[in-house]
């Protein structure tokens, strides 16, 4: 027979490895938040990059005679898919990406002043992880949400 000292400790040492066990899974499930927001952020930088060289690009290739108008940014981001004014398909952006933040396909349209897009922003209102290391020209590490984050055409 066990001496009476020893009823419980068996049960004190599992409930002990049980709040071990459960703090490193807390542990763990932040890291793995932070490492999926990271992933997140890095997603919208490659997709905010990819609509502003679309919106350069099409800009770049409206005609340029004298008898034309001057050029115009979209209405729209679908003539981003195929440009309606040429007759040969030109395509400026492969698909119209989601925002990788929401998960939707809305965006936050920037325009001009006679309407056309020359940007886009994410709706989500989240605080950005990414502070500085950006790309030349980009001015985003002041943002204090993902919606300051503006992806747009220098003029």
């Amino acid at each position: 027979m066990k001496p009476p000292a020893a009823h419980g400790f068996t049960y004190l040492g599992l409930m002990v490895v049980l709040a071990l066990m459960a703090l490193t899974a807390a542990a763990a499930a932040t890291l793995w938040s932070v490492a999926e927001r990271r992933e997140r952020e890095s997603e919208l930088l490659f997709v905010g990059r990819a609509y502003r060289s679309a919106l350069q690009r099409y800009l770049a290739a409206s005609p340029h005679g004298p008898n034309d108008p001057p050029p115009a940014y979209p209405a729209t981001l679908e003539p981003l898919l195929r440009d309606p004014r040429f007759v040969v398909p030109v395509r400026h952006l492969r698909q119209l990406y989601p925002d990788p933040l929401t998960g939707q396909p809305r965006w936050a349209l920037v325009r001009d002043v006679r309407g056309g897009i020359v940007g886009i922003h994410s709706l989500s209102g989240a605080v950005p992880i990414k502070r500085a290391g950006f790309g030349p020209g980009e001015d985003l590490g002041g943002a204090k949400t993902y919606r300051d984050w503006v992806f747009s055409v220098q003029p």
